[in-house]
């Protein structure tokens, strides 16, 4: 048996450090609360191209839960392809085969959002839910690269990587945005 329930595995470990946070420098008091609720099975998921919605219920509360994740870029996709030719069964050395090649697998999560009164990215319910899925990728790693696109890039070469929905603000230059009028 595992040491660790969620990220057993160095493909959910990923997926781990996206609620457990290496640079994290105080102990988040929601972990307990969120790893109880993700190994009761109070979380239920639906995964569709890039988005993971999920249902929680907690007690007499229910709240519902966005994560999108980012997709690979172009080069990702290319490197991943040499370092893994057959991405049929993932194994914790392709991963590391990955990480040595310079194409990290881990996942960018581009959008978060909750239903619950909280209004925060790291609520109670978003962490439950990272921890529900590092489990799914646990037990299944191709999930891992499916969050990200991979297949659908690599189904037609020649398709761009579909671009994010969202633009971060951090990401726009304010002497480039506006226009100057004469």
């Amino acid at each position: 048996m595992a040491d660790n329930e969620f990220g057993y595995t160095a493909w959910g470990r990923d997926w781990v450090r996206l609620a457990e946070p290496l640079r994290q420098t105080r102990p988040e008091p929601l972990l307990p609360r969120a790893r109880s609720i993700a190994r009761n099975d109070g979380v239920r998921v639906e995964i569709e191209a890039r988005a993971v919605r999920a249902h929680l219920h907690r007690g007499g509360q229910a709240s519902i839960a966005h994560v999108e994740v980012a997709p690979l870029s172009r080069a990702a996709v290319t490197a991943i392809a040499q370092a893994i030719p057959d991405p049929t069964v993932l194994t914790d050395e392709m991963h590391r085969a990955l990480l040595d090649a310079g194409a990290s697998p881990a996942p960018t999560v581009v959008s978060i959002d909750c239903s619950c009164s909280a209004r925060t990215a790291r609520c109670v319910h978003v962490l439950a839910v990272l921890y529900t899925i590092a489990r799914c990728v646990d037990e299944n790693p191709r999930l891992a690269l499916e969050l990200q696109g991979y297949f659908d890039a690599t189904d037609d070469a020649e398709a761009p990587v579909q671009e994010p929905r969202w633009t971060s603000i951090n990401a726009l230059d304010p002497t480039q945005f506006f226009e100057r009028v004469h």
